[in-house]
């Protein structure tokens, strides 16, 4: 079965401003959806893409770190998909770089992040997973974490200004 690309939602779409709720079915429509999220951020030239993006309320998002034209310096890893993320621990150093957002189509905002995260999920089986995750990795993590909990890269910019008054 070939699937297609799904359409990437932008700032506006109300989906992107909701909690996403937890995914509580681990079958085969969870895998379709994993694959139809892969194949989108990859056409994309993405790093990460969480299903509220693509209209999906679901929590569950892919990491994908890899140098392309957004990200030239990006360290290469396999696409890792991420159910039921938690952020467990963090660092106290931040660090400020440089982040675009697939559904905030040309913005590149500097945003200060923690620098390690201990993060915990599900993958397709349900099984869960836990790993210290470090730098650009670290970064697309918690922005995508962010998708899930109803905050775009606009809003996180508004928090981080509002925290510097």
């Amino acid at each position: 079965m070939t699937q297609a690309a799904a359409e990437i939602l932008t700032t506006g779409a109300k989906v992107l401003y909701q909690e996403a709720l937890p995914v509580t079915g681990f079958n085969a429509a969870l895998g379709e959806l994993a694959h139809t999220l892969t194949l989108t951020m990859q056409q994309a030239n993405g790093v990460g893409i969480a299903a509220p993006q693509i209209g999906v309320s679901l929590r569950l998002f892919i990491v994908a770190s890899r140098p392309n034209e957004r990200y030239p310096d990006a360290p290469s890893m396999a696409p890792l998909l991420m159910i039921n993320p938690e952020l467990r621990a963090h660092s106290i150093e931040t660090e400020i770089g440089e982040e675009g957002c697939l559904s905030v189509p040309g913005a590149r905002v500097r945003i200060s992040r923690y620098r390690w995260v201990d993060a915990r999920w599900q993958d397709e089986q349900g099984n869960y997973h836990q790993q210290r995750l470090e730098g650009f990795i670290a970064r697309i993590f918690q922005h995508e974490l962010d998708h899930l909990d109803g905050i775009t890269l606009l809003e996180r910019i508004k928090v981080q200004e509002s925290c510097h008054l």
